[in-house]
């Protein structure tokens, strides 16, 4: 995302609002075929089944316009990050969603915290503010303004991000617990009110560029690998959900931090880090395995007579 964000070509750059209801729709693309696996690829039965749930259930799938809003703000603020801030600092900054998310969960599921979870939060905010630790240099008064406030700009997006992911992750997780309908047709729903208040955000604010050069505009073969991912993505997590458990989304989650630290220093070169940066992102990474970290309850030992 940041590489096609900063990346200078002829013409105008694609716009995010245009991307995130590509994602959208190829999310939902991909959701139909994977439900049309599911129903043993009968089309009249997978039509009967979305039938069932989404329109007959229509009560139940209006459900999901709170968390389809504020995904499709989300998606449009990670771009805005990744415009003004370099892929490392984002990709820690980001990482407060664990915070967000801890926060939302005892609030709305009252969910209990224990001691490692309440230190790994600690840990979070002491990296996170270590990574933003600012640094002197001999650039110029004017060209430090203009740096402080785009990376002012991106990081506020950022952490409007992570309050966006934490509120709707905590939402969407209570649905999925309170129903039993198929992750994939839950996603379907989501989808489609993402995409229908996306096509609405991208009509207010870039209404006017898209009339003059369409919606897929300064599109390339990177843009397209951008919006893969991103409807891969999602699914991803809905798939981590399903299938595998909080120790491999640690990892997960720290090896992607390390690799968008090198391959922004050496592959983008917009990465400079500072002598605090690594022991933040130690911090960062330390606090999302040990926030994961549940301590086995201890056997009591029986003699046996």
């Amino acid at each position: 995302m940041r590489y096609s964000r900063t990346l200078k070509e002829e013409g105008p750059r694609y716009l995010p609002s245009s991307a995130v209801i590509s994602a959208e729709a190829l999310k939902v693309l991909i959701c139909i075929l994977l439900t049309l696996r599911d129903t043993s690829y009968s089309v009249r039965a997978m039509n009967q089944l979305l039938r069932e749930e989404i329109v007959t259930k229509f009560g139940e799938t209006l459900k999901l316009a709170i968390p389809a809003g504020i995904y499709t703000l989300q998606n449009n603020l990670l771009y805005v990050a990744l415009s003004e801030l370099d892929a490392a600092t984002y990709q820690i900054t980001y990482q407060l969603k664990i915070l967000t998310t801890a926060l939302f969960s005892v609030s709305m599921l009252g969910k209990r915290l224990g001691l490692y979870q309440w230190l790994s939060l600690l840990l979070l905010m002491a990296g996170v503010a270590l990574v933003q630790w600012p640094t002197d240099s001999g650039e110029d008064t004017e060209q430090k303004i203009v740096t402080g406030s785009s990376q002012f700009m991106g990081l506020m997006a950022v952490l409007m991000a992570c309050v966006s992911s934490g509120f709707a992750g905590v939402y969407f997780e209570k649905i999925l617990k309170e129903t039993k309908q198929s992750v994939w047709i839950r996603n379907i729903e989501l989808g489609l009110f993402s995409f229908v208040f996306g096509v609405i955000g991208m009509i207010v604010y870039d209404g006017k560029k898209v009339r003059e050069s369409g919606i897929f505009q300064g599109y390339n073969t990177i843009t397209w690998i951008v919006v893969f991912l991103q409807a891969v993505g999602g699914l991803v997590i809905a798939v981590v959900i399903k299938y595998a458990d909080n120790i491999l989304k640690g990892f997960a989650t720290s090896i992607s931090i390390i690799l968008s630290a090198v391959f922004s220093y050496f592959l983008l070169d917009d990465f400079n880090p500072t002598s605090v940066f690594f022991p933040g992102a130690v911090l960062v990474i330390t606090a999302t395995f040990l926030y994961s970290y549940e301590p086995k309850p201890a056997h009591s030992s029986t003699i046996k007579v």
